[in-house]
């Protein structure tokens, strides 16, 4: 005879938590609330320290101590303890607390809670103690759910529920609820794997032993599993009940425990068997697998052909020797979505399967081998110098450490970019464009690559379109050009603007004739203009252009406007000892005299205007070519009743019997504004009407 334990047996860690607990905190005082776990024997070590069980907290008084077990308890108990200062001991296991978490907040959001387990499990009457609104148990995928239909549900279940029922009960409210249906596969990992485990045994073992309390719900669960899968299963609670003679006549025999199954009890059946045949093999489920054929041995990353056998709502069983049967779980096959009816109908025909673990058990995977021949494909164009990225998953003092599916990726740190790279931290999670360097094959394919060379290729290619592009341009430009171009930005001195993708700069003095102080006051970002080419350096490769030279002259357009004798409005805009210069339009300016100013002598024209004056005047003189106008204030003024004495005549008498004027002049304290005046005064037309009109100082005086 053979004895095949299960690798997953015994206490899982919540359980041994909380036995530990009970058999090693002092008993002194201390109370058991609900009994520890579903082994008698157990129980009983835990009463013998002096440690009652309880099952109500009116049997414990206040300011004792009182240990929770692993199944958990309700909200209320909690409450209660704190305001009776009754201390709780916790051993409620990680998985319980996480369930009761999500149906706490579940209640909280306003939704219906749905639980898969026995109802009056100790561990769902916890869970229910923690829902604050509509809370249903069900335990059969048989049940009616039409009653969900129109809730928002929260599916969680008992921790030692079976995952193919739970499964299967999810599937069916998903089919009936309109709503939102969330699912947590709250099982603890530990009943799914000795579940798992325990198919595989029954499978392929003549009978099986399943040890465990009575009234043990995951024990319940390992045997209703076996006897899928074997027709002669027995249940024992305790190693007593063993009896050899019913196993006599079986070659293989399977033990499972179950969660609340202590190691001494598994051990006690060992003896018991050892002792009636000494043929007696106790082995691990790993052992029986390369028991059954010696030959058929496999390797992790093994690629094997195996024949499909059956299929099941876990998944095909393959076999590739005939013999041995191994589970590919309906994850790992290469299908969007498994249909246990449509590979049914595949039973016979071959697949091909890499071997991805042999510990504990054999596990094949053809999705896997799918993505390794991918990835294959996708490395040999990249050995063809195919670009590829990834994400950067890592760093050390050599680069930077990513992975492209199964292989890994390294790049140098003088491959990231060009120049020397301090902070590789920042890099982790950024996605990085490579090429392939080399790969590795010391131990497992490993590809060097880089990100510079692409960089560094990118920027080259740049710039020889760049070159190509401004001499085009450069070629096809000439100063005198009318050219059309956006304005992109613009600075303190002028605006840079992209005339065939290429930056040429628009002086601030060459936007207006009157001149700005802005160059937002001309030009707007982001529009377009027209341009005159002013200079053109094809050895530094710049541009000026012009806005203003594109535009009229205001002294241009003055001759259509003005006249001499017109009566003009305007605003004063400086004023210098012999007169103020009056501003009639945007670039426009005349000069009235002093002595136009009033009829009454002035000493000083500030006496009687001011700057920013808006003034009315008439034109006494106007010459558009010398761009000067003498305006005269006084002359739309009446003249005072009194006249003065005639002026003396000071004019001189040609050759020709015409009158000769002296040129007007005025002393001035600046000499700056007395050259101002000489030059605004001495122009060949301007000399004489200024002097016949304003006299020499002395007349004026």
């Amino acid at each position: 005879m053979k004895a095949i334990f299960s690798r997953h047996s015994g206490f899982c860690s919540g359980v041994k938590y909380a036995v530990d607990t009970a058999l090693t905190v002092p008993p002194e005082n201390t109370y058991l609330f609900g009994e520890l776990i579903h082994n008698p024997e157990v129980v009983k070590r835990v009463e013998a320290r002096g440690i009652p069980t309880v099952h109500s907290l009116g049997e414990v008084p206040a300011g004792a101590k009182l240990i929770i077990r692993s199944h958990g308890v309700g909200r209320a108990v909690y409450e209660e303890c704190a305001r009776r200062n009754i201390e709780t001991i916790d051993c409620t296991c990680r998985f319980v607390k996480r369930t009761q978490r999500i149906v706490a907040a579940a209640g909280k959001e306003g939704k219906t809670v749905v639980i898969a387990g026995r109802k009056e499990h100790p561990e769902v009457e916890g869970l229910i103690g923690w829902c604050e609104g509509e809370v249903y148990v069900v335990s059969s995928e048989e049940e009616d759910f039409s009653r969900l239909a129109e809730k928002n549900i929260v599916f969680v279940s008992q921790t030692t529920f079976s995952e193919q029922r739970f499964l299967k009960i999810a599937e069916n409210i998903r089919k009936v609820c309109q709503k939102t249906v969330e699912i947590f596969k709250t099982i603890c990992y530990t009943t799914i794997w000795r579940q798992k485990e325990a198919a595989q045994i029954a499978r392929s073992c003549d009978a099986v032993i399943v040890l465990g309390g009575l009234n043990s719900s995951n024990t319940g669960k390992l045997c209703e599993i076996a006897s899928e899968y074997c027709k002669r299963v027995f249940r024992l609670e305790r190693a007593d009940d063993f009896e050899y003679e019913k196993f006599l006549f079986y070659e293989r025999v399977g033990v499972i425990a179950g969660a609340s199954t202590p190691d001494w009890q598994t051990q006690e059946v060992l003896f018991k068997m050892e002792e009636n045949s000494a043929e007696v093999q106790a082995t691990t489920m790993m052992d029986v697998v390369e028991g059954i054929d010696k030959e058929e041995r496999y390797k992790k990353g093994q690629i094997i052909t195996a024949k499909i056998v059956s299929a099941t709502d876990e998944g095909v069983y393959v076999s590739a020797s005939g013999k041995l049967e191994i589970l590919l779980a309906k994850e790992e096959l290469a299908t969007e979505e498994y249909s246990r009816e449509a590979y049914a109908e595949k039973v016979g025909s071959e697949i091909q399967v890499i071997v991805v673990e042999v510990t504990p058990k054999v596990k094949l995977s053809e999705k896997m081998l799918q993505k390794i021949r991918e990835e294959e494909e996708q490395l040999k164009e990249i050995e063809e110098g195919k670009e590829f990225s990834v994400i950067c998953t890592g760093f050390n003092k050599g680069g930077l450490t990513a992975e492209l599916g199964t292989y890994p990726v390294f790049v140098p740190a003088k491959e990231i970019r060009s120049g020397y790279v301090k902070e590789l931290e920042k890099y982790v999670g950024k996605k990085l464009r490579l090429r392939l360097l080399e790969i590795r094959k010391e131990r497992r394919k490993e590809i060097i690559a880089s990100q510079r060379v692409i960089i560094e290729e990118e920027r080259a290619a740049r710039e020889a379109a760049k070159a190509e592009k401004e001499a085009a341009f450069f070629e096809s430009i000439h100063e005198g050009d009318v050219v059309e171009g956006k304005v992109e930005r613009v600075t303190s001195f002028g605006a840079f603007v992209s005339v065939d993708g290429f930056d040429c700069l628009a002086h601030i003095s060459d936007l207006s004739w009157a001149g700005v102080k802005s160059v937002t006051d001309v030009l707007e970002i982001g529009k377009r203009y027209q341009f005159k080419v002013l200079k053109v350096d094809r050895e530094n490769k710049k541009v000026s252009i012009g806005y203003k030279q594109l535009q009229p002259q205001p002294w241009e357009l003055a001759a259509e406007k003005y006249a001499e004798g017109d009566i003009v409005h305007g605003k004063v805009v400086r004023i210098v000892p012999f007169g103020a210069f009056v501003e009639l339009e945007r670039g426009v300016d005349g000069l009235v005299h002093v002595s136009q100013i009033t009829h009454e002598w002035l000493e000083n024209p500030t006496s009687v205007l001011s700057i920013g004056e808006e003034i009315d005047a008439k034109i006494l003189a106007f010459n558009p070519a010398e761009r000067k106008i003498t305006l005269s204030i006084k002359a739309l003024q009446p003249r005072p009743e009194t006249e003065r004495p005639e002026r003396k005549e000071h004019a001189e008498r040609r050759d020709d019997d015409r009158p000769r004027t002296k040129k007007a002049s005025r002393k001035t304290s600046n000499p700056e504004e007395e050259d101002e005046y000489r030059e605004w005064s001495e122009s060949e037309s301007f000399g004489a009407s200024i002097s016949e009109l304003i006299g020499s100082d002395e007349e004026n005086k």
